[in-house]
């Protein structure tokens, strides 16, 4: 018999009427999950804030990893559904503005490397899903 592999962390969703779930996990981390948008994000717009949290933090830790002076970073994310059931996600349009005295081609080497290597958010959703990223830099 093979041995079942040890969860990284649960979850547990308590329905609060409507469409509304307390969200719990592992360390006390807890947020409200409300498919009409009234008291938290959607599911939808949760995976939205994953993705573009992971791929910003990446980003500024491979920036302070190189020793570059980050002074702030913000990133607006587009993101489009099908039209028909089920509205899933076709594309996000993640943009990055980076203040700081950072060289373009590092930004663009973190944006990559978190793409491509390192954010586990990205690595885990559709493949086929269309993907764009683009930054500013602001001395």
């Amino acid at each position: 018999m093979t041995p079942t592999p040890k969860a990284d962390f649960t979850v547990n969703l308590t329905w609060q009427g409507e469409q509304r779930f307390s969200a719990a996990s592992d360390g006390g981390v807890s947020a409200i999950l409300d498919g009409k948008r009234g008291v938290g994000p959607s599911p939808v717009q949760a995976v939205a804030f994953a993705l573009a949290g992971c791929m910003a933090i990446d980003v500024v830790d491979v920036i302070e990893k190189g020793r570059l002076p980050v002074k702030a970073l913000t990133c607006d994310m587009r993101v489009f559904r099908a039209d028909g059931t089920p509205r899933k996600i076709t594309a996000f349009d993640l943009h990055f503005v980076v203040t700081g005295d950072v060289p373009e081609d590092r930004i663009a080497r973190a944006i990559e490397l978190s793409r491509e290597k390192y954010c586990s958010v990205w690595h885990s959703l559709n493949p086929a899903i269309d993907f764009k990223t683009s930054f500013t830099v602001n001395p």
